[in-house]
């Protein structure tokens, strides 16, 4: 195998945040870079009629930094801006802080999604438009699936009211989120030519 053929392939296991030089300050970097991004797409938040949550960029950020950053990183990064929103950084949604916020479900929901896409990602679901949209299809899923039953106990909703409030606005949304990732990611690698 030619020398041009072996460095123009990804290693296995491989995300773009790993192209940048390792040092442990790029891991705090990047850790640090994850959360800032994602509690600054928060801030992108649009009420919706009915329901107490808002449309935000966060959960496109979440999932963005999951897959670019990698599973063990886009955990630290998103339990970092959860974390430090506990403990009362107005960075939430709308500049909100704390646990008994109604949309608090789809931060922990975001946790895990942002580590499962992260998985996945390191399995190489971020170089082509198919595979990443799957990807980004159960992150979102992850996120309704722990940020709605949430929504449903913190505010006494019903399941069917909590579906209706806060996940049927949000679908229409979600697939134009998903596929601006299906097209920066694979875009990325190509640019990168680690495909």
């Amino acid at each position: 195998m030619s020398t041009a053929t072996a460095t123009s392939t990804a290693r296995p296991g491989e995300v773009l945040a790993d192209l940048l030089p390792a040092s442990r300050v790029r891991e705090v970097a990047l850790v640090l870079g994850g959360a800032a991004l994602t509690g600054l797409a928060a801030q992108l938040s649009i009420p919706v009629p009915g329901s107490p949550v808002p449309v935000t960029g966060q959960t496109f950020a979440a999932l963005l930094v999951g897959t670019a950053l990698g599973a063990r990183r886009g955990f630290l990064s998103l339990a970092l801006y959860a974390l430090a929103g506990i403990a009362g950084m107005p960075w939430f949604a709308g500049g909100t802080s704390g646990v008994a916020g109604a949309s608090f479900g789809y931060i922990l929901g975001m946790l895990v999604a942002s580590t499962v896409v992260g998985a996945l990602a390191r399995r190489g679901a971020d170089r082509s438009v198919l595979r990443m949209a799957g990807t980004m299809l159960l992150g979102e899923a992850i996120i309704y699936a722990v940020g709605v039953p949430y929504l449903a106990v913190a505010t006494g909703m019903s399941a069917s009211a909590a579906i209706a409030a806060g996940l049927t606005p949000f679908l229409i949304g979600d697939a134009l989120k998903a596929a601006l990732a299906m097209g920066v990611l694979p875009t990325a690698w190509k640019l990168v030519g680690k495909r």
